[in-house]
């Protein structure tokens, strides 16, 4: 039989997949009948050539791109309901919006008056996020997500990994702290918290009322207790952090926009680690989405790789999820950059292959 290069491409990297498993994992789970409930997704933006190319990859879930504060003008009930029409015009389903509370540190973000405690602006902004959720459950979008960082996402300078792509790094020893931000200051983790615990007060009673879910993202990366970064302590960097953040009025609607990534950074063994962390959020339900991306290092000192190349086994992790009944997207996240590919368009396709290739496993197997 001739095969074509697509039809090429799309068997090599379903085989490539599979022989990854360990000869126990594949005779383990020869005998399982758990269902695969999870879904390839995308995230950052829903225009029509992404939509287009996401229904072609067989891309059915995603999560929408950027949506500004302006209540009236995104976050209308009206508004939204296009948003959700268009994103399922291309046969895909719209399964998340973000909130304008984004990644970006304090200085450049959308809502800082939240974080910073600044009121009475505080309650107004708060307000705004409740009118948003209720929007969205009135809308048809099940789902939110948010960051709760002063710090953004911390990066020393970028390292060269396979093929000469170009791999975000960390390197904590390498890092030179510019000191807290004078409009900020020192925030403890007793602030932290208290600012956290009021924001979440406010807005998981109407994610409940509105039936909507609220999934945060957790501290990229995790600094050293006691140090944090710009005196900031990074109360969400850590899997206990994450388990005190969820228990916080606890709600099937309240849980984690969970990001592997951020999450095996926060470990010294990662490929060790990982899928108990895995295991005991997704089976307690705490677990919305995912960022299914993988690194090289742990703890203060890590690099960002393609899904194949890191020390955490992909096809275990997805086990992981499946085998604690997580039902949600699987979605690429924070790729490196290749030679002649500056948008990184080339990058995600890589895994979007990678991650089709993988649920195509899962699913042979039950």
């Amino acid at each position: 039989m001739k095969l074509n290069r697509r039809s090429f491409l799309a068997t090599a990297a379903t085989g490539a997949a599979a022989m990854s498993l360990p000869t126990t994992s594949r005779a383990a789970a020869a005998g399982t009948k758990r269902p695969v409930l999870m879904h390839a997704g995308h995230q950052h933006d829903h225009s029509e050539p992404t939509l287009q190319a996401l229904a072609a990859f067989g891309v059915t879930h995603i999560c929408s791109g950027h949506l500004s504060r302006n209540v009236e003008k995104d976050w209308s009930v009206d508004a939204l309901a296009r948003l959700r029409r268009h994103v399922e015009s291309f046969g895909l389903q719209l399964d998340c919006v973000p909130l304008p509370m984004s990644s970006a540190a304090i200085t450049r973000a959308e809502m800082p008056e939240i974080l910073l405690a600044k009121d009475p602006q505080r309650d107004r902004a708060i307000e705004d996020l409740c009118t948003m959720i209720r929007h969205c459950g009135q809308a048809g979008i099940p789902m939110v997500k948010y960051n709760l960082t002063f710090i953004g996402v911390v990066r020393t300078e970028p390292t060269t990994g396979r093929g000469g792509a170009t791999l975000s790094t960390f390197d904590y020893g390498a890092a030179k702290d510019p000191g807290p931000y004078p409009e900020v200051g020192r925030i403890t983790e007793e602030i932290y918290w208290d600012r956290i615990e009021y924001l979440l007060k406010r807005i998981v009673p109407v994610a409940e009322e509105a039936k909507v879910r609220i999934a945060c993202h957790p501290q990229d990366p995790a600094m050293p207790k006691g140090k944090g970064w710009r005196g900031v302590e990074t109360v969400l960097g850590s899997p206990e952090g994450l388990r005190r953040f969820v228990e916080t009025q606890a709600s099937p609607y309240h849980g984690l926009n969970f990001c592997q990534g951020t999450v095996s950074e926060m470990l010294a063994k990662p490929g060790e680690q990982i899928y108990d962390v895995i295991r005991e959020f997704a089976g307690r339900g705490k677990i919305f989405n995912v960022h299914f991306r993988n690194i090289r290092g742990g703890f203060l000192k890590f690099q960002e790789t393609f899904p194949d190349d890191g020390d955490v086994d992909m096809p275990r992790a997805l086990r992981a999820y499946r085998d604690a009944g997580y039902a949600g997207m699987i979605m690429p996240d924070h790729v490196p950059t290749v030679a002649g590919d500056p948008t990184r368009q080339k990058a995600f396709a890589f895994c979007f292959g990678y991650i089709q290739a993988l649920l195509q496993q899962l699913r042979a197997e039950t």
